[in-house]
């Protein structure tokens, strides 16, 4: 009986000890803890609850069942066209973004003198790339009367309806997308730098270019930085709302009419939260898919160093 009570109080000393341990560790992460609670774990929950509802902010939420996602699938025909025009989007300007962003970085990790100044004034509009104000900004600059139309005019040529064509409309929010390379830019080059040196003298050596180097060398060894990258992107590009909503307003036609439009319009236009809410909920589901086949199709062209 006297070794079970002894054994029994080394057991609670150890207890004891290991949580005045890790009360310093629980205390730090606290606030984070709570915030992350309260302030997106709480909210996804009620906004799952609220996809079975009809709920218009004005009432109490009135479960409805699925009613919200049959009405998407089987009678909103623009779900169909905002869907279709964010994998648009979504198809060309992460590509095309990412490759810009690469050759950017590139560029960027010469050894230069002044490079790091150079490396500021890249890196500076993109900071301010997502902002309210740039999205304005560049409504002007693209529209009839915009610089871009000026300087066209300057040499002679016709003005361009870049934002009121529904051919140029999606291409021109494309490439305001693209303009926002900065944080990709930067994980990029900081991935450069982790190749090492020894790789690309050896290839010299053996009579390699500067174009099979980087083929053969900076892209598989920097293979998981451009995987990061993609993901990342994809994601955004899959919410993408300033540039819709500020530049062109979704039109002309509905042709920059993208998905995290229609999910706002039907939010804080209708004040439909129960379908807003659904909505939110099938772009997590899509997000989720495409997040899925890419970590699938990771193990063909990722190469890691183990």
């Amino acid at each position: 009986m006297e070794n079970n009570n002894a054994q029994h109080e080394r057991v609670q000393q150890i207890r004891r000890k290991r949580f005045s341990e890790n009360f310093g560790g629980y205390a730090y992460i606290a606030p984070w803890l709570i915030g992350f609670l309260l302030l997106s774990a709480w909210p996804m929950i009620y906004s799952f609850y609220l996809s079975f509802n009809d709920y218009n902010m004005f009432g109490s939420p009135k479960w409805i069942g699925t009613k919200n996602y049959k009405q998407i699938f089987n009678m909103d025909l623009n779900f169909t066209k905002s869907l279709k025009t964010t994998f648009k989007f979504v198809l060309i300007a992460v590509p095309a973004k990412l490759i810009f962003a690469l050759f950017i970085a590139n560029l960027l990790s010469k050894d230069v003198k002044g490079m790091s100044f150079y490396r500021t004034m890249v890196y500076l509009p993109s900071l301010i790339g997502g902002s309210v104000a740039v999205s304005m900004v560049w409504k002007n600059i693209f529209g009839l009367d915009g610089y871009v139309n000026a300087i066209i005019q300057f040499f002679g040529g016709e003005p361009v309806p870049w934002l009121v064509s529904t051919k140029l409309a999606l291409p021109t929010l494309m490439l305001m997308n693209v303009w926002q390379f900065g944080s990709s830019m930067i994980i990029f080059l900081a991935g450069l730098k982790q190749i090492p040196k020894s790789l690309y003298e050896s290839a010299k050596v053996d009579g390699a270019g500067a174009v099979r180097c980087f083929f053969h060398i900076t892209v598989p060894m920097l293979s998981p930085v451009v995987f990061f990258n993609l993901i990342n992107s994809m994601i955004t590009a899959f919410q993408q709302f300033n540039s819709a909503y500020l530049v062109s307003s979704g039109g002309p036609a509905h042709s920059t009419y993208l998905y995290a439009l229609m999910l706002y319009e039907k939010a804080f236009t209708a004040y439909q939260m129960g379908y807003a809410s659904a909505l939110a909920w099938i772009l997590l589901g899509i997000i989720a898919v495409f997040t899925a086949i890419n970590f699938i199709l990771s193990k063909y062209w990722v190469h890691y160093e183990d």
